[in-house]
C-alpha cells in the first residue's frame, strides 16, 4: 500500500485532483467527508460541537448549520482550535479504519484539507500540494463557491501559507491551467505514484 496525502488551500482545486485520481485507480479517504460525518445529527461528535459553541450553530433540521459554524471559527483562531480539537481525533481515527479496509496493494490517497497545518506530512509515503495562485484561489471562492470576498480572504488567511505547503510537498501541481492540462498533469503524477507503488511491493 502506497499512502498519499494530498492537499492545497481552499480553492486551490484540490477535490477536482482527488476526482481525477480516483478514476485512474485511486482509493480515497476524503477527510473533509469523514468530518460531516462524524458531527451528523445523533452523533457524540455533534454534540460535543453544540457544547463548545452553543445551540446557534445547528440548523431549523437539528443538523450542523456549517456556514454559521464557519463564519465564527474562521474570523477566530482560537475557536478555530477549539472545533479542531474536537473535529480532528474523530477523522483520524475514521480514517485509519477506511485504510485499514482498502486492499493490500492499493494507492490510498488521503485528501486532507489542514495536512500543512496539523504538521501530518510524516504519516504518508508522499504528499501532493494542490497549487494556484492566490488571486485565483479568491475567484473561485467568490465566482464558483458564492462566497463574499471577507469570507474567502478570512478563510485562506486561516490555513497555512502557500509557502509552507510547498515547503512540506514531494509532488506539486500547479493548477492554473484549464482542466484538460489539469488531466494531463494528474495521469504524470498518476504514473510516478504507480512507480512508487512498485518500488514498495505495492500494486503489480
Amino acid at each position: 500500500m502506497l499512502k498519499v496525502g494530498l492537499t492545497g488551500g481552499i480553492g486551490a482545486g484540490k477535490s477536482e485532483v482527488s476526482r481525477l485520481l480516483v478514476a485512474c485507480g485511486a482509493v480515497l479517504i476524503d477527510a473533509d467527508r469523514i468530518a460531516r460525518e462524524v458531527v451528523a445529527p445523533g452523533t457524540p461528535g455533534l454534540r460535543a460541537v453544540v457544547d463548545a459553541f452553543g445551540e446557534g450553530v445547528l440548523a431549523a433540521d437539528g443538523s450542523l448549520d456549517r456556514p454559521q459554524l464557519g463564519s465564527i471559527v474562521f474570523a477566530d483562531p482560537e475557536k478555530l482550535a477549539v472545533l479542531n480539537s474536537i473535529v480532528h481525533p474523530l477523522v483520524g481515527a475514521r480514517s485509519r479504519e477506511l485504510e485499514t479496509a482498502a486492499p493490500e496493494d492499493a494507492v490510498v490517497v488521503h485528501d486532507v484539507p489542514l495536512l500543512t497545518e496539523n504538521g501530518l506530512a510524516p504519516l504518508y509515503d508522499v504528499v501532493i500540494v494542490v497549487d494556484a495562485d492566490p488571486e485565483t484561489q479568491l475567484d473561485r471562492l467568490v465566482r464558483l463557491r458564492g462566497m463574499t470576498e471577507e469570507d474567502a480572504r478570512a478563510r485562506m488567511a486561516a490555513q497555512a501559507t502557500r509557502e509552507k505547503r510547498r515547503e512540506i510537498a514531494d509532488i506539486v501541481i500547479d493548477n492554473d491551467v484549464p482542466l484538460p492540462e489539469l488531466e494531463r498533469r494528474v495521469q504524470d503524477v498518476w504514473a510516478e505514484l504507480v512507480r512508487r507503488a512498485h518500488a514498495t511491493g505495492g500494486p503489480e
